[in-house]
């Protein structure tokens, strides 16, 4: 049944978004972290990967999570000289999180699972419809 399989696709987006929503969310809660000695490295932003994977038993193509990679851009440099993780010359490593940058793909996370719980209500409406239908 077609319908069966628009739902499962749907269902497959709802959990690619919600762990992307996860993921942002533990990068902003530690946008301004440190490392806990000079010479350590603070918190490195985490890059969430999906991927298009061919479901054989249901005959359509799902989204899946795939490895969630860090970031290697450079960590920020603050100067801050009397912090306890400030190196010989007063600079802490910051994260290399832009907490805009995040507010943006978490804010695109939740348009597109609520894309998806829209195909969901779509679905259960119509098979509703179907039904009324069935009944008179």
């Amino acid at each position: 049944m077609e319908l069966m399989k628009s739902l499962h696709v749907a269902a497959s987006g709802l959990r690619a978004q919600s762990a992307r929503m996860r993921i942002i969310a533990e990068n902003i809660a530690n946008a301004d972290s440190t490392a806990k000695t000079p010479d350590g490295d603070p918190y490195r932003r985490q890059v969430p990967n999906f991927r298009a994977e061919f479901d054989r038993k249901l005959g359509a193509t799902v989204v899946e999570q795939a490895k969630t990679l860090p970031d290697r851009s450079d960590f920020k440099l603050r100067y801050a000289p009397s912090h306890p993780s400030a190196d010989e010359k007063g600079y802490v490593k910051m994260p290399n999180v832009e907490t805009l940058i995040e507010a943006m793909d978490m804010r695109q996370a939740q348009r597109s699972y609520e894309a998806n719980l829209g195909i969901i209500e779509t679905a259960r409406n119509m098979v509703n419809r179907t039904l009324d239908i069935l009944r008179a």
